[in-house]
């Protein structure tokens, strides 16, 4: 007769510790693998991280090193990293170039028109295209993605034509207006409203809100984010605009700071002036590079909260 182990049987206990014990065994063996694997694969991901910014940092490095460097000097060895003589006339003498004041001043008005009306055009269709109801809805949000998809170079010559027709050739007016509501603030903005909850928005309207009301005491607020990834992204596409302005400002009166760089660097005998157009250079992205680094943390924010990856 066959003996069978019951409850209280210590031959029963001690075959289920053992398989507890065993599986207990094996899940710590294992987690010990995962951070054996965890502490090899780290430091090899930040060391391929510290390389790539290593790597896009060069250009940067170069431009820095080129500007601090006389003319002579950068046609003798282009491709030095480090200055031999370190020297401050290339900024000195784009300062003092005639005309620079006027480009600067050019660029900052554009850059004020596009970030304005980006800000103001992108919240408004954002919020209705997410949070309203209208006839044509999905047409209105397809035809905003479809605007997405078409290359500047496609629809230029018929942005001039326009331009011509309505008296703004050769005005700052004409050079900012095509930038004033771009589809991907659009988009950007009403991929943000759509994470903002509907609840919150239909307990103002019960408690006797507007629509404006809403938009301003409510969504823009909770917009922030999103306001200022369009701040930048905006700001950045304006500031370094090179093609349109040069095809709408013929005067240089009219012209913004990339395209008067590119004249005043080849005004001598048609001769690239490479120290003065690296100097520029420089001047042309610490703009960027400061409100860059005020609005980074909401930027970050706003990109996590459109879903853009």
């Amino acid at each position: 007769m066959s003996t069978i182990a019951t409850v209280g049987d210590p031959v029963g206990d001690t075959a289920g510790g053992t398989v507890g014990d065993a599986v207990g065994d094996t899940e710590m063996i294992s987690d010990r693998v995962a951070v054996r694997r965890l502490s090899v694969a780290r430091p090899l991901l930040y060391g391929a991280l510290v390389l790539c910014a290593l790597l896009t940092m060069l250009p940067f490095v170069w431009v820095i090193s080129g500007s601090l460097r006389s003319l002579d000097e950068i046609r003798a060895d282009p491709g030095a990293w480090l200055p031999h003589d370190v020297t401050l006339g290339n900024f000195t003498r784009l300062f003092a170039t005639q005309g620079f004041g006027g480009y600067m001043a050019n660029s900052i008005v554009v850059a004020i028109i596009v970030v304005a009306g980006n800000v103001v055009a992108a919240s408004a269709a954002g919020y209705a295209l997410a949070k309203l109801d209208f006839a044509g809805k999905r047409l209105a949000f397809g035809a905003v993605m479809a605007a997405m998809m078409v290359p500047f170079s496609a629809v230029f010559v018929t942005q001039f034509v326009i331009t011509v027709d309505l008296g703004l050739a050769d005005t700052l007016a004409g050079i900012a207006l095509p930038g004033v509501a771009m589809p991907m603030s659009v988009f950007i903005m009403r991929q943000y409203a759509m994470s903002i909850p509907g609840d919150l928005l239909e307990a103002a309207r019960i408690d006797g809100a507007g629509e404006f009301r809403i938009f301003f005491r409510v969504f823009l607020p909770l917009a922030g984010p999103a306001v200022a990834t369009i701040t930048i992204m905006s700001f950045l596409a304006s500031w370094n605009n090179f093609i349109w302005p040069l095809i709408v400002a013929q005067s240089m009166s009219s012209y913004t700071l990339p395209v008067g760089l590119a004249a005043t660097s080849q005004a001598a005998s048609h001769v690239t002036d490479y120290g003065l157009l690296l100097a520029g250079a420089i001047v042309v992205m610490l703009p960027v590079l400061v409100l860059f680094l005020f609005l980074q943390r909401y930027f970050v924010q706003g990109i996590a909260g459109t879903g853009m990856r």
